[in-house]
């Protein structure tokens, strides 16, 4: 749920480690705790911030640290101004080769926003979409967009702004995702006791008030920060005498890294002892992610009495300060998150009703796909339907085209037999022959015996086809009848 815890570290702690790489290391009491063995200085471990740009953010200040100029002005820089951007101006005097290294990390910094801005495009199924990288790139407020190519002092002022106010709200958005966290847990607790009969659901709620009695049945919780949680853990994780705890020895034993602060890790790791009382992973009624928001309370709460700058760091003077204080010797009892529910009723309220709206959103949204399938499927049979006539179709014209053909060829004894529309072409000519030489040969036809006939027409009688009129089709006696009436 949580990202790393060295997330609250951050730029600032960094900027801070490297002020302190030349501290002077504070006074130890040697007659109480045993000098440590000298060993090989080696570089503090990488801190992830937990920001999405910290490997550039890291790398920028690796290549800072080397520049001698720069640390000595990082030195007499106070937080304040390093916030409000004074420090980022010093960038202009640091040495050649340093500038240089920071203009290639800024140019890979870029190229890896631009791929993801393109494989961001590729998943939205924007592939064959114009991306505007520059416009795009105006998101990152980190970075300089405008010019992707050098590190400058604009750059430099970006990163510590972003970072910083990236990290001081931190807090607040670990606060609003922890209780959505606890309300969803109540949430869905309610929901699966809606699914039990009213024994099962008895059985539920009274295992529930078990667990939470259980939780709730833990030894005294000191106040963080205070006299006596320090002196518990100097008696128990140091092993010394609970009567000679010394403030300063105790910063010393507990100042890790040896920076001559404390910073938000080291100041967690002081709680352990206390959150080990409440906690246990082996127990059902303990949640550990609970465990580790208890944690970070304890952090935020010494920090906000102690750090007296603001800067996220505690410092030696600001702890034995703290110490002289009467709710260091005197502290109030500190509440537990079970004493501390993370939400009220009505945000309980919202928050269900929020859940609601949403399953009622998700549920009219299926309603509408369903409604948007059911369409397209109707539309497609429509479409199948059409394409199906459409085929029957061209089959049927594909029929008719092959089912027609030529009249076939009448054949008797060999001989082709000359259509009906050429002995109607005959007759008519032979009609308009006689015309032309105003010759009656209607009338000496008609005398004509048929014998005669035949043995004028001789081949008409070997085809078979008829010899007088009346043996015409009745077109033909027409056309013949029409013969007899000429002048």
């Amino acid at each position: 749920m949580y990202w790393s815890r060295a997330f609250h570290t951050g730029w600032v702690l960094l900027l801070f480690q490297l002020m302190c790489l030349e501290a002077v290391p504070i006074s130890m009491d040697k007659t109480k705790v045993k000098e440590p063995e000298k060993k090989p200085e080696e570089p503090p471990a990488s801190v992830d911030t937990g920001l999405h740009y910290d490997r550039y953010l890291r790398e920028v200040i690796d290549f800072l640290e080397k520049d001698q100029h720069f640390r000595e002005k990082l030195h007499n820089t106070d937080m304040e101004d390093i916030k409000q951007g004074k420090l980022a101006k010093e960038l202009d005097f640091v040495s050649h080769h340093v500038r240089t290294k920071l203009d290639e990390l800024k140019r890979q910094e870029v190229n890896r926003l631009r791929t993801l801005i393109k494989a961001k495009q590729d998943l939205e199924g924007g592939n064959d979409i114009a991306v505007d990288h520059q416009a795009l790139l105006k998101q990152f407020e980190y970075l300089n967009h405008m010019n992707p190519h050098t590190f400058e002092v604009d750059d430099l002022d970006r990163l510590i702004k972003s970072a910083t106010k990236d990290l001081e709200n931190y807090d607040k958005e670990r606060h609003e995702e922890f209780k959505r966290y606890e309300m969803m847990k109540e949430h869905d607790r309610r929901e699966h006791l809606k699914t039990l009969d009213d024994e099962d659901r008895k059985k539920e709620e009274e295992h529930y008030e078990e667990m939470k009695k259980k939780h709730a049945d833990h030894p005294k919780v000191n106040h963080p920060g205070s006299q006596n949680q320090l002196k518990e853990v100097w008696e128990e994780a140091d092993g010394l005498d609970p009567e000679d705890f010394d403030p300063k020895t105790f910063f010393n034993l507990h100042d890790t890294n040896g920076d001559g602060f404390f910073d938000e890790q080291e100041l967690e790791a002081l709680f352990t002892k206390e959150l080990e009382k409440i906690y246990d992973p082996t127990n059902e009624e303990d949640d550990m992610v609970e465990m580790e928001e208890e944690r970070l309370r304890m952090r935020e709460h010494v920090m906000n009495e102690v750090d007296s700058n603001k800067d996220r760091l505690v410092s030696l003077d600001e702890f034995l300060v703290a110490t002289k204080k009467k709710e260091f010797l005197e502290p109030d009892s500190w509440e537990t998150l079970e004493q501390n529910q993370a939400y009220t009723d009505e945000e309980m309220r919202e928050f269900e009703e929020h859940l609601a709206q949403q399953e009622q959103d998700l549920n009219q949204k299926a309603v509408d796909l369903q409604k948007q399938r059911d369409e397209l499927e109707r539309q497609q049979e429509q479409l199948n339907a059409q394409k199906i006539e459409l085929q029957q179709a061209v089959e049927h014209m594909e029929r008719l085209k092959s089912q027609k053909v030529e009249p076939p060829e009448v054949h008797v004894e060999g001989n082709p037999v000359p259509e009906i529309h050429a002995v109607d072409n005959q007759l008519h000519t032979e009609q308009e022959v006689q015309q032309q030489e105003h010759q009656p040969t209607h009338h000496a036809s008609q005398d004509v015996p048929q014998e005669d006939h035949v043995q004028q027409n001789p081949d008409l009688a070997q085809q078979g086809l008829p010899l007088t009129h009346q043996d015409l089709a009745p077109g033909h006696q027409e056309a013949a009848q029409g013969q007899h009436n000429l002048p």
